[in-house]
Order: structure tokens, then C-alpha cells, then sequence
């Protein structure tokens, strides 16, 4: 079996919202203007923060997900994504070893032994002093069985608590403290239900980023944290999960909604669809008032209840979507998609007109009504999916339908998570696909060429309705 010389690093942390992705930023911003090039990833299914990394690297962050993607998906798309002359940094999700299965193999820990990725470890030092050793070997003893190769201390009080940590953490812990970030109010990305703010929302996203960098390289030892990319062992290739059958040329047309309001794609998606023969033309919903000459659409998700006064002021355009799947496009929706979809949106007391194309409205709750990941089973075949079909996905979302009548149709039966009942999830009504579900290609490669298909049948169907 073959192997590649990939330089990677893990960033993680002991537990959720320690600071590692503001570490991630400040190492990457460094490693970047030294002149190194940086590929990095995101563990988990998160579509923020890797807008954060793309800021900083000038490429596309990509997610590495065990559950969506399966393992050999991850390995897979890391080695395709990395190269041996750049770095390639992972930054972990929530605490180290936090994960749903009890072994721990879909936790951040989980990815680092699957990627034999050597990890730099933030602990959050406030509130503690020598103690912070007992959380870093407990880090350490924990399985599955990976190499934490060093440790950087944030939100640092002073000398005397940077002293206590450290001195504590090489002697009984036995790796280096290859820095201490001390306690800064005005280094920070705001946090809202869904994680950080995206880099869209944040007006000084580059001047965060700046400090971040400015921050790591004051107080980290940056020489050290490059030889720990470059110590990575080579990591073995992993046999293709399906053959590459190379970008099949252009034959269709999917419009992609993608502004402020709907942000979350995951590339490989994208890249999908165009592998099999899309060309995609980029919508915002906020400004254009008309569809361009589609033959699908792609209603992703994001905020669309940050932005409703101006979606459902967007009259022009929201009736162009409901006369389209009138007439037959194939279009799916995810998430904010659904919510763009229905009839009315109740928000903070007012309600949103939007597009009506959906036989309920939406509200939202104080509370998430579904989060985490979710498996689902196609009770019959459509379109979209098969019968029997199981797929996996992931859902975020305050919003929940009201108003649903008896004899919706839905596509899925929730084994896992939330959808849009409780029970169900997936409206579909001919070409027409909407869930609360993110769905990630690599782990479900057949929608791509089904959503393709039906953009190639209403193509034709169009040119036949206008001889």
C-alpha cells in the first residue's frame, strides 16, 4: 500500500469553546504569511467556521465528518485535499474525545488516530492552576490512542498561573507548553445559536484574524508548532471508495442560491454537480429579482430569519421560484431552503410573506427543535431516492412548521433527530425536494447525478414546450 508525506496538525481542545479556533486562525494566518501554503479542515458538520479558515488560507476549507462521510470518505478526502508541500491543519469540534459512540471513534480524537495526525491541545486556563496537567493526561489516557504532542494555554491570568500550568504539564504530562495566550476581551468572535457569526456578518472579520495572528506569534512558540507538522508520521492511502470517473461536460444549468442569507454548502456538494455535467449560476436572493435560465434550483442552507424583511420585500423573485416548481423544476431545499419555501415566516412577532410554494408557515422556537445528526429511511421511491434508501445528515434549526396538514407527503422516516414532524422529514411533491436535513455528497454520491438527471429532463421537456 502506498503512502503520503502529508505535514498535519490536530488543533483541539479539552472541551467545547476553548479558544481552538482562534488559535487555528492565528497558527494558519503565521504559517501563510511566512509564504507556506496552508489546506485545512474542519472536523464535524460546521459550515462557519471553515468560512473563517478560507479567509485566512485563500482555499476552500473542507469538512471531515465520520458519520457523514464515513471513515474511509474522511481519509480519502484528506489525502485528495492535501499536498506534500503544504501544511495541512485540522481544527477538532467540541472536546477532544466528545462524540456520540462510546468508543470514541467518531470524536476529534476518533480522526487524529484514523489520520495518525499529531494533535496541539488548547486548554482553557482559567479557573485552574497545576490542575490543568490532570486534565491534559486524562486528554492522554483516554481512548482511542493518539500523539497530543503539545499544549497551548489560553485566557492566561498572569506569570504566576502560565508557571503553575506549565511546570505541571511537562512534568507529569511529559509534552511541551508550546505557548501561553494571555486573557484578551477584545480578541473574540461573537457566538449566536448555530456557533460563531459568519465571516459575512462580521465587519472586522479581517482585523480578528489580524490579532489572532499577531496574538499566536507574541505568545506561541511557532518554530516548535511547524516541527510538529513536519513530525507526522506518512499516513497510508486508502483504496478509492468509487472510481473517479472525471467531470463529465457541462449539459445543465443549477441555480445556487448563495448570499448572506444562504451561505451553508458544503463544496463537495457543489463539486458534485458540476463532476456531473452542472454548470452552476450563483443567485442572491437579496438583490436579484428575477431567475436567470436554469434548468434547478439549490436552496441550501443559513440565516434566512437575519434577512426575511429583505427576502419577503424580494417579491419578483419569490414568485419566480413558486412559478418554476409549478412548472416542474427539480429543486431542493435544505434547511433555509424549506423555511424560503413556505408560506409565511412568524419571527419576532412580525410575519414574512415567502414564496408559498410549501402548504404550511414557519415560527420559531426559543430552543433548538432539532440538532445533531440524524438518520433517515426512504418509506418509497421518488425523484430524489430510492425506497428503503437510508442516508445520514445533520440538522440545526429553531424553526418549526406550523400548520401541517394530514396528507403532506414526506419522503424519510426519522430513525434518528428531528426533521419536520418529529417523526418525518423530507416534503417532496414531484421534482420538489425540502427537509430540515444537511446532507454531505460524499456519503450520499448518488445525488448528484439524480439531481442532474431530472435538471437534464426538464431541460428538454422545456425546449419540447417551446417547438
Amino acid at each position: 500500500m502506498s503512502v503520503v508525506n502529508v505535514p498535519r496538525l490536530m488543533i483541539s481542545a479539552s472541551h467545547k469553546s476553548s479558544g481552538k479556533t482562534l488559535v487555528s486562525l492565528g497558527v494558519m494566518r503565521n504559517l501563510v504569511h511566512q509564504g507556506i501554503g496552508v489546506n485545512s479542515f474542519k472536523k464535524g458538520p460546521d459550515y462557519i467556521d471553515p468560512m473563517w479558515h478560507r479567509l485566512v488560507t485563500g482555499r476552500e476549507c473542507r469538512n471531515l465528518d465520520p458519520f457523514l462521510m464515513g471513515s474511509k470518505g474522511c481519509v480519502e478526502s484528506f489525502i485528495r485535499h492535501s499536498d506534500e508541500n503544504s501544511y495541512s491543519l485540522i481544527e477538532g469540534n467540541h472536546g477532544f474525545h466528545d462524540g456520540m459512540d462510546i468508543d470514541g471513534s467518531d470524536s476529534s480524537a476518533g480522526l487524529a488516530h484514523l489520520l495518525q495526525t499529531p494533535v496541539l491541545l488548547v486548554v482553557d486556563s482559567r479557573k485552574m492552576n497545576r490542575g490543568a496537567a490532570a486534565i491534559v493526561k486524562g486528554m492522554q489516557a483516554m481512548p482511542p490512542e493518539t500523539d497530543i504532542a503539545g499544549v497551548i494555554l489560553n485566557q492566561v491570568q498572569g506569570a504566576r498561573q502560565e508557571e503553575k500550568q506549565k511546570n505541571a504539564i511537562e512534568r507529569f504530562c511529559n509534552i511541551p507548553v508550546l505557548g501561553a495566550v494571555p486573557r484578551d476581551k477584545n480578541l473574540v468572535i461573537t457566538e449566536r445559536q448555530l456557533g460563531l457569526t459568519t465571516v459575512g456578518e462580521t465587519s472586522d472579520a479581517e482585523e480578528v484574524i489580524a490579532m489572532a495572528g499577531e496574538s499566536i506569534a507574541e505568545n506561541c512558540d511557532l518554530s516548535a508548532i511547524r516541527a510538529l507538522f513536519c513530525g507526522a508520521s506518512p499516513l497510508e492511502k486508502v483504496e478509492a471508495a468509487s472510481e473517479n470517473v472525471g467531470k463529465t461536460s457541462a449539459s445543465v444549468t443549477i441555480g445556487v442560491f448563495r448570499d448572506p442569507s444562504f451561505c451553508f454548502y458544503y463544496p463537495e456538494n457543489l463539486e458534485a454537480l458540476q463532476d456531473n455535467g452542472a454548470e452552476l449560476v450563483f443567485i442572491n436572493a437579496l438583490n436579484n429579482t428575477a431567475l436567470p435560465y436554469v434548468d434547478g434550483l439549490y436552496l441550501g442552507g443559513g440565516f434566512p430569519e437575519s434577512f426575511l424583511e429583505e427576502l419577503s420585500s424580494n417579491t419578483g423573485l419569490l414568485k419566480e421560484v413558486k412559478d418554476a416548481v409549478q412548472s416542474g423544476i427539480p429543486l431542493y431545499a435544505e434547511c433555509g431552503g424549506l423555511i424560503y419555501l413556505c408560506k409565511n415566516a412568524l419571527y419576532n412577532g412580525k410575519t414574512y410573506r415567502l414564496a408559498g410554494v410549501l402548504p404550511f408557515e414557519i415560527g420559531f422556537q426559543q430552543k433548538p427543535v432539532g440538532h445533531g445528526y440524524v438518520d433517515l429511511k426512504s418509506s418509497f421511491a421518488s425523484s430524489w431516492f430510492d425506497k428503503n434508501e437510508k442516508i445520514k445528515t445533520h440538522e440545526f434549526h429553531y424553526s418549526k412548521p406550523i400548520g401541517l396538514a394530514d396528507d403532506v407527503v414526506y419522503q424519510f422516516d426519522v430513525i434518528r433527530g428531528y426533521g419536520i414532524t418529529g417523526r418525518r422529514d423530507g416534503f417532496v411533491k414531484g421534482n420538489l425536494f425540502a427537509s430540515f436535513a444537511h446532507m454531505h455528497a460524499t456519503g450520499n454520491p448518488g445525488w448528484a447525478k439524480k439531481f442532474v438527471a431530472l435538471a437534464l429532463e426538464y431541460q428538454t421537456k422545456k425546449r419540447v414546450t417551446r417547438c
